[in-house]
C-alpha cells in the first residue's frame, strides 16, 4: 500500500457505510484524518478529532475548515463521500426530492472544494477527491434526480481540475457502481451482490491518489467496479 504519513485529510461523511471503511484504512496508511459527519459521536471528536457539521450549508463548511487549519496548520487533501440516492422517474420527483439530491451531492462538493482551494494554492499543494457514479456516464431508468445530480458533480470535478491546472492542486473523481454498504443490502435484499463495489476497493484507490506517487493526475474518472 501506498503511504501518506504525516498528510491531513479532512474526510466528510465519515461515519457513513463507506466512510466507516475508508476511515481505517487511511488511517492505517499513516494519513491524520480530520472527520466531518453530521452525527459523530463526541468521543470520536475527543479521540481523533473532528466536526460535527452539515456539509450543504456555507457557514458550517466554512467553520470546519478555518477551525481545521487553525488546529493542524494546514489541509493537504479533502476527500468527499457525502452523497445520497433516491429512486423515482423525473415525473414523478417532486421539487423538495430534486433539490435535496442536488444539495446532498453536489452543492456539499461545491462548498468543501471552494473552501479548501485557497489554502491548497496559497502552499501549492493539495488533493481533492469526490465520490460520483459510474451511472453518472451510465444512467438508467427510475432515478432522475440522482443521476442528473452525480452527472453534475462529474462536470465540476472537470471544471475544477481544469481551473486549477499548474496551481499543484489536482482534483479527481471515483465512478463506482452499486457500493456493498449495510444501507444497499437492507434497501435491496434481493439483489445479486456479487457485482457490488467493495468499500475496501474504494478506500485503496482514494489511499492511490492521495499519496506522492500520483501528483500528475489531474482531471481523471476513475471507475471502480467489483473485484
Amino acid at each position: 500500500m501506498m503511504r501518506l504519513d504525516g498528510k491531513i485529510i479532512l474526510l466528510t461523511g465519515s461515519r457513513g457505510g463507506l466512510g466507516s471503511v475508508v476511515t481505517p484504512i487511511l488511517s492505517g496508511a499513516g494519513a491524520t484524518l480530520i472527520l466531518v459527519d453530521r452525527v459523530l459521536p463526541q468521543d470520536i471528536i475527543d479521540r481523533r478529532g473532528g466536526f460535527r457539521a452539515d456539509v450543504t450549508n456555507e457557514s458550517e463548511v466554512t467553520r470546519v475548515v478555518v477551525d481545521t487549519v487553525r488546529q493542524a496548520g494546514r489541509i493537504d487533501g479533502l476527500i468527499n463521500l457525502v452523497g445520497a440516492f433516491v429512486p423515482g422517474s423525473a415525473v414523478d420527483t417532486d421539487v423538495a426530492k430534486w433539490q435535496t439530491m442536488l444539495s446532498l451531492n453536489v452543492t456539499s462538493a461545491f462548498l468543501l472544494s471552494r473552501a479548501v482551494i485557497p489554502h491548497m494554492t496559497a502552499r501549492r499543494s493539495g488533493r481533492l477527491i469526490h465520490i460520483a457514479a459510474r451511472a453518472a456516464l451510465e444512467p438508467f431508468p427510475g432515478a432522475a434526480a440522482y443521476l442528473v445530480a452525480k452527472a453534475a458533480l462529474v462536470s465540476f470535478i472537470r471544471v475544477l481540475a481544469l481551473e486549477l491546472g499548474g496551481a499543484g492542486v489536482t482534483v479527481n473523481g471515483i465512478l463506482p457502481g452499486t457500493i456493498d454498504t449495510p444501507a444497499n443490502r437492507e434497501s435491496m435484499p434481493q439483489a445479486d451482490r456479487s457485482t457490488w463495489v467493495k468499500p475496501e476497493s474504494i478506500a485503496q484507490v482514494l489511499v492511490w491518489l492521495m499519496s506522492d506517487e500520483t501528483a500528475a493526475i489531474n482531471g481523471a474518472l476513475i471507475p471502480v467496479g467489483p473485484s
